[in-house]
């Protein structure tokens, strides 16, 4: 479908791509990887139009309509229900051209094109994925204009994704979104119709989503197969292999060098030596990209403080003069709690992050802290509070006035700024190196608990993996929001659910929350149709026997299917369990690398049709539930 061949592109004299090729087939979901400021974004545009190449082509098969992001958030009096089913700028025209067309043909071949194009069914299309994205029915008729920037990009991605271009491509798409749309987006991108280019550094999206990955390195192009795991380990393997091979190389060249050495003046070895010196020539090492980028994070470790560190008793908080946004808040925080906050932007998350931080007073109840307590509070919008024009040096040297000049370049370089990095103007760091000066600052004084508002807006795959990683090794206690699903799963240990003004223990894993998602919107959608649905006449003793008999007829076929169902997908899960046994095996991707790329495509199919198989056993589940 989509061709790159010996695309060359410069940004300011910088290359970008030189020469690189790419060849994507169609309805292939694809997550495109690479350092911040690789080209990600570039390749985007350049595939868009929006850019030209300096030298070769991109070329789209057929007349494939091509779709991103508007770069523009929806405003004005506009409802958001009636800007996302604009998007389908077809249907729109067709339903504008019905009302004034007289020619009873035109009339039957619009009628026609409006049923083959679903047009019956967009408003509720629309509003499911409007739900999905964080807005209720209620919201949905509101005008764009009573949203802020951030919710209106909601909108905005809600009308590309309704629109469903034939190519979609998404840049960070869950940049404006919390947990619980970002989970959403999951399941809806797993299921796409058309083909996908995903530029995103949330590890659990580029994991359940793609099925190849773009990887953009050297200002070259590499295709794997697999979703982004898969490609982190072959690539990790290819790396192995081609430092082995480069060492046997570089062995086999000091052996002849020395013997050319040796016997190059000696009349009777000068031919031998000269031989030697063109087997030289011919020994090529293999180019290997050296991973000497390494993030460094690490939170310096708090001396113990006895238990509980945080206590709230029947608290109220919020924004005075307003109603309490939360009550009766009856929780603890000990040194080795690991909490992540669970629920949809809008219920209080941040307003709890607060509390907990010292940034908002009780309107009400108990809170005690421990009397050594120091807390490290990493907000959303902290940035604003750096010195733009001044070094990291400058910054935290401001905050620690007693500290010596070396104990504050040591804790600077605790967060990978060091020598000359730690002396370059904020303003001139990447979004990435900004949030790490932002760790280091509210780390400055060995924090007893850190809380974490979303610290991963501007962090790559890399950053984000060290702040796991970092976050595992600090022996204080932690609360994190974060829309990053997987750094959720792999730092936290409990799970705090904010909802309908109140902060409750969740008991289940992150899995069990996202099927609890699934299973609320389905019943919101069900009671909304309900809702909607006109009152219907009574039915006859007659028919009610033959809707009894149809029922239990319905109910066996569905207990049939669900038994099937449940079958084929325990097969599958054994065959799934086999392909990882032989996919772990790391000679296999230097044995047998063909039989290695069949593998992972197998597997990528593998998980598709499992994931499909378990949402059918979900609906079969609910028809049960509903019939019974």
């Amino acid at each position: 479908m989509l061709h790159i061949e010996n695309l060359e592109y410069h940004v300011e004299g910088r290359l970008l791509f030189a020469k690189t090729s790419a060849t994507l087939a169609d309805k292939w979901r694809v997550g495109i990887v690479g350092r911040n400021g690789s080209g990600k974004t570039t390749l985007l545009r350049l595939i868009d139009g929006s850019l030209s190449p300096d030298s070769g082509h991109i070329a789209l098969a057929g007349r494939r309509r091509i779709g991103k992001v508007a770069q523009e958030a929806p405003g004005g009096q506009t409802s958001l229900i009636d800007t996302v089913l604009a998007a389908d700028q077809e249907r729109t025209a067709l339903l504008k051209e019905a009302e004034s067309a007289t020619d009873p043909m035109r009339i039957a071949e619009i009628h026609e094109r409006l049923t083959s194009i679903r047009a019956d069914s967009a408003p509720a299309r629309a509003s499911r994925i409007l739900a999905g994205l964080g807005f209720d029915e209620e919201a949905q008729q509101r005008p764009c204009a009573s949203y802020s920037g951030g919710w209106r990009m909601r909108v905005a991605l809600a009308a590309l994704l309704f629109s469903e271009p034939e190519l979609l491509l998404l840049d960070e798409p869950t940049n404006h979104l919390d947990l619980e749309a970002t989970l959403w987006l999951e399941s809806y991108l797993a299921n796409y119709p058309g083909t996908l280019l995903l530029i995103s550094h949330d590890r659990k999206l580029l994991n359940s989503i793609p099925d190849h990955i773009l990887h953009l390195e050297g200002a070259k192009l590499t295709l794997y197969n697999g979703n982004y795991d898969t490609f982190a380990r072959t690539r990790q393997e290819k790396l192995e292999h081609e430092a082995a091979y480069n060492a046997k190389i570089l062995a086999q060249r000091r052996h002849m060098q020395a013997f050319v050495d040796r016997f190059r003046a000696k009349a009777n070895k000068a031919k031998q030596a000269q031989s030697r010196l063109k087997m030289l020539e011919r020994l090529q090492t293999v180019t290997t990209v050296v991973d000497d980028h390494k993030v460094s994070l690490n939170f310096p470790k708090p001396e113990p403080l006895a238990p509980p560190i945080v206590t709230l008793e029947n608290v109220e908080t919020g924004y005075s003069p307003n109603p309490p946004v939360l009550r009766n808040l009856n929780l603890r925080v000990d040194m080795d709690d690991r909490i992540a906050l669970l629920g949809a932007n809008g219920n209080g998350k941040s307003t709890l992050a607060r509390l907990l931080a010292g940034r908002l007073t009780p309107m009400g109840g108990h809170k005690r802290n421990s009397g050594k307590l120091r807390v490290g509070y990493f907000a959303q919008d902290q940035s604003e509070e750096l010195d733009y024009n001044a070094t990291p040096i400058e910054n935290l040297a401001r905050l620690m006035p007693e500290a010596k000049p070396q104990l504050v370049r040591n804790h600077l370089g605790r967060f990978g700024f060091s020598g000359g990095h730690a002396e370059t103007p904020v303003k001139k760091l990447s979004g990435g190196e900004k949030a790490r000066l932002l760790f280091a600052l509210i780390s400055r004084e060995n924090p007893h608990l850190l809380i974490l508002d979303e610290p991963t807006n501007h962090l790559d795959i890399d950053a984000r993996d060290a702040l796991m990683e970092a976050l595992n090794d600090f022996e204080g206690a932690i609360i994190l929001v974060s829309h990053d699903a997987y750094l959720v799963e792999t730092v936290a240990e409990r799970l705090w659910l904010v909802q309908n003004g109140s902060v409750q223990s969740y008991e289940g894993d992150m899995e069990e929350y996202r099927q609890l998602l699934l299973e609320q919107r389905r019943a919101e959608r069900r009671r909304s149709q309900q809702e909607n649905a006109p009152p219907a006449p009574g039915p006859s003793r007659k028919e009610q026997r033959r809707e009894a008999a149809q029922n239990r007829a319905a109910l066996a076929d569905l207990r049939k299917t669900a038994k099937a169902t449940e079958r084929k997908l325990a097969k599958l899960t054994e065959q799934k369990r086999k392909l990882e046994a032989e996919m772990a095996d790391p000679d296999l991707y230097t044995s047998d690398p063909e039989r290695a790329a069949d593998l992972q495509k197998t597997y990528g199919e593998l998980e598709k049709e499992i994931s499909q198989l378990e949402e059918d056993w979900l609906q079969t589940q609910e028809a049960l539930e509903k019939a019974g």
